[in-house]
């Protein structure tokens, strides 16, 4: 039998975000197959179904043998790493309170009337001075050991300045020169599995390194995954009707053989602290899954503190959590003998794969940024460049390269405005 939990309305959570969350912050502990909504029994409001026992111990035995090295020493789990200690490896963290300092003098105005600097600093000092930063951004040791560069004297020296315009100037200059520009948060056991989209400095669609690199072990995966995602048509047909839809749109290449996901998140024996997933599908949902080598361990409860609630989540338990909408995080995880693990999963559809091309027009991206970077004779050839520039995708060397190598039809198909040109010249000298 089902238990089926009704919440009348969320509380409000946003104070826990990146903290870590424990008994305070529930009061029903799940153990047996649940349903829970919010407001009302509708598809659309739900907040997690659990299914216990769910998968078979062959699928897990797989599934953990496939996906558990995909969990690597990371610093890119932002809030969900839990409150950071006092350095990030030998970087000195930007406290909030310098970061707010920073924003407060770079976005000064020249014409502003009666400034008394001093006395914003005090304000700011006031409110931010005992504030953690969850931003995640890190003074770059090289840069301010070469510059001499010392905070305290720096701001007592730029607030007496009188020229409002030099002290924009030098406030932004601290920002660029000495912050990294890369976020960072404590190290914890995570990483990817699956398929990823496009970003700055990866333009191109691609399989993750470890699927790169073990697709043998991560085919191993997939009964696991092509169960999860039966259970999820099964439990939640409207949300898995919207996903599938969407994951029709993305080439089949990208997807996880059999199912509606593109990417698995791995986390191994990781207590996160209170956070909201991104990047998921929005219309459909997100999941929870436990693996082990042995089950050694205790606690890891998943806690939703908004309908104040923690989930049981065991090996071999389905659990589909709406962790788009809702905060979460895990109690303390507990081993009880020296090789004991908790590997968790998330699998999902990335939104942004519904940008991506085909896997064929996505390898000649990669293949272009390669071909730039090795070129030796590249006018923008320099020490450690990554073959990546502003504009490049809008270039005429680029629609060459893709149509020598794609054929017209594939310019044409994601970059319509590339015969434009040549197009209007034709219309006008017949």
């Amino acid at each position: 039998m089902v238990k089926v939990i009704v919440a009348k309305s969320k509380i409000d959570c946003e104070h826990l975000l990146g903290q870590f969350l424990d008994e305070s912050h529930f009061d029903t502990v799940i153990e047996k197959d649940t349903d829970c909504y919010l407001g009302s029994k509708d598809e659309q409001n739900i907040a997690f179904k659990f299914r216990k026992n769910f998968f078979s111990k062959k699928e897990q035995e797989q599934a953990y043998a496939g996906l558990r090295d995909a969990a690597v020493a990371s610093q890119n789990r932002g809030l969900a790493a839990g409150p950071k200690g006092d350095k990030c490896g030998g970087r000195e963290w930007v406290t909030e309170l310098q970061y707010q300092i920073l924003e407060h003098l770079s976005s000064l105005r020249e014409n502003n009337l009666g400034l008394d600097l001093n006395a914003d600093i005090e304000r700011l000092t006031f409110k931010h001075a005992d504030a953690s930063s969850s931003r995640g951004l890190v003074w770059l040791a090289q840069e301010v050991k070469e510059a001499n560069f010392d905070w305290n004297t720096w701001l007592s020296e730029t607030i007496k300045q009188k020229q409002i315009s030099k002290i924009i100037e030098d406030a932004t200059n601290v920002k660029e020169t000495f912050i990294s520009d890369t976020t960072y948060a404590n190290i914890v056991y995570s990483g990817i599995a699956g398929w990823f989209d496009r970003y700055p400095r990866i333009p191109y669609g691609r399989a993750t390194s470890y699927t790169q690199n073990h697709f043998d072990k991560f085919e191993k995966s997939f009964p696991f995954l092509q169960s999860l995602d039966r259970g999820f048509a099964e439990l939640l047909p409207q949300r898995h009707a919207a996903q599938r839809a969407a994951a029709d749109k993305v080439d089949p290449a990208f997807l996880v053989p059999g199912t509606v996901f593109t990417t698995i998140t791995v986390n191994k024996t990781f207590r996160t602290a209170a956070h909201r997933d991104a990047g998921d599908f929005t219309e459909g949902l997100s999941n929870l899954l436990v693996l082990s080598n042995n089950g050694n361990y205790s606690g890891g409860y998943l806690i939703l503190p908004e309908v104040r609630v923690a989930i049981n989540v065991r090996p071999g338990d389905l659990l589909l959590v709406n962790n788009h909408e809702y905060i979460h995080g895990n109690t303390t995880i507990e081993t009880h003998d020296e090789v004991a693990e908790r590997i968790s999963l998330v699998c999902y559809l990335r939104e942004k794969m519904l940008e991506l091309g085909s896997k064929e027009y996505e390898d000649h991206r990669f293949n272009y940024v390669e071909c730039r970077r090795t070129n030796k004779k590249h006018p923008l050839q320099r020490k450690l460049w990554n073959g990546i520039s502003p504009g490049m995708w809008e270039e005429q060397a680029w629609y060459d390269y893709l149509e020598a190598k794609g054929g017209r039809e594939m310019v044409a198909k994601y970059h319509p405005k590339a015969y434009n040109k040549i197009s209007t010249l034709e219309d006008l000298f017949g």
